[in-house]
């Protein structure tokens, strides 16, 4: 099913056509309505009657989270606050929040892309919807909400916490679809079996997962678990929250919503824009989004695009599942390494569990990277030799997959703190001194 086939499946010279359109209206929206725009464009010597076509877009600049810190609260707003029904935030956990607003058409277009997102993962009228993520400030949990509504769906805005709860409301109230992190999805699968609950007795028959990036491994652990079929989406707060990108049933890449969000790739150290196929850091132009429109946002997520029809039909633009971000890969001794390269390595091993954390220090001015593991509860011996043969065994597939060694601790099952937003992977103690 398409949600909107006439968008979904244009042919691509006329959606080039619509996307510059829209671009050129942004533009002047964005120099006679925001001062930090305009400041840019007048250094740069940029008239908005001088951007005509979407090729055009690698000549102007870009914007960066800072930019929306330093421009905090309101300062990168293109309409009056009057016009401003609604305002989400990030954590902040790093500083200031940055902060993102909505005009009622704009609350409208995220209905629209959330409406595509659940129809490309079979989503319709007939399904009941169990959002378990966060509701308030974080986008995710009434993202989902409008466009769920909009397709009709019955809702459950259960939002985070209370795993016990979750599963019995998932399972008294027929639950077909599931919306929440990945982590939370198998935290809420192991839940589901220390229960004494299978997946047969619940209703559920796909997932929409995403916040946080997350490998095929764990897709497959998830599909397993839960018996449903796992289903990547992408968003980002700054852009408009959910409903970015979403794969469809197909699952081989998440079509971009191009007609509002233009992406690019990017050489994420010479920001130069890389061709079709190339990993870089992605990067959004917001051409339809009134209160806050951003310019070539830097996301920091790595990935590729590809222009190929898909197999389900649709001709808009994919993206593959980010590999990560440019700001959370971890330079160890010279080597580029990323936390979903760690867990790829472990969720290939029966006797792991999906939970993990990765310490880097610095000792005597050398790079220290030490993996705690949690370790199935039947592999988990009181035999000290095989528990040292597990240890080794993980030493030697990480060593032979990254071509660095690792200090590898084994801890029981629920050692590692379980999250119902986004698990917390790293911690990197060389940035604290």
């Amino acid at each position: 099913m398409i949600w909107n086939e006439f968008i979904e499946c244009m042919d691509r010279e006329r959606l080039v056509k619509l996307q510059s359109e829209r671009l050129a209206v942004m533009i002047h929206r964005l120099y006679f309505n925001v001062p930090f725009y305009r400041r840019l464009f007048q250094e740069r010597g940029i008239e908005p009657g001088d951007i005509k076509s979407v090729e055009q877009l690698k000549d102007l600049p870009f914007t960066t989270k800072q930019d929306l810190r330093d421009n905090y609260p309101f300062g990168l707003f293109a309409v009056p606050k009057s016009e401003v029904i609604r305002v989400h935030a990030s954590s902040g956990t790093t500083g200031k929040p940055t902060v993102v607003g909505y005009t009622r058409r704009d609350i409208d277009l995220w209905s629209e892309v959330i409406a595509r997102t659940l129809t490309a993962a079979g989503g319709g009228n007939t399904d009941v919807l169990h959002i378990a993520y966060g509701y308030g400030l974080f986008t995710g949990g009434l993202g989902i909400h409008y466009g769920a509504e909009k397709i009709g769906a019955t809702v459950i805005p259960i939002s985070g916490g209370n795993t016990q709860r979750q599963l019995q409301l998932m399972q008294d109230f027929g639950s077909t679809i599931l919306a929440c992190t990945p982590s939370y999805a198998l935290y809420l699968a192991e839940a589901m079996s220390e229960a004494g609950m299978t997946a047969d007795s619940f209703k559920l028959k796909v997932g929409v997962f995403g916040a946080e990036p997350w490998t095929e491994e764990m897709r497959r652990e998830i599909e397993n678990k839960l018996k449903i079929k796992a289903i990547d989406i992408y968003g980002l707060s700054e852009v408009i929250g959910p409903g970015v990108a979403s794969e469809c049933m197909q699952q081989n890449g998440l079509h971009v919503f191009e007609d509002h969000f233009i992406p690019e790739i990017i050489d994420p150290q010479t920001l130069e824009v890389l061709p079709e196929g190339q990993t870089g850091e992605l990067v959004f132009t917001c051409i339809t989004k009134e209160a806050l429109p951003l310019l070539r946002y830097r996301t920091r997520d790595l990935t590729t695009l590809t222009t190929e029809k898909c197999a389900c039909g649709r001709t808009i633009v994919r993206m593959q599942k980010c590999l990560g971000r440019s700001d959370d890969m971890l330079i160890i001794r010279g080597v580029n390494v990323f936390p979903s390269q760690i867990e790829t390595i472990l969720l290939e091993m029966r006797e792991t569990k999906p939970y993990y954390l990765l310490i880097v220090d610095r000792v005597n001015n050398l790079d220290v990277l030490e993996v705690w593991v949690e370790v199935e509860g039947e592999f988990f011996s009181d035999e000290i030799k095989k528990l040292e043969g597990l240890k080794k065994k993980i030493q030697h597939n990480i060593e032979s997959a990254l071509g660095i060694s690792a200090n590898v601790k084994l801890v029981e099952p629920k050692t590692i703190e379980r999250s119902e937003g986004k698990s917390k992977r790293v911690i990197d103690k060389r940035k604290l001194r």
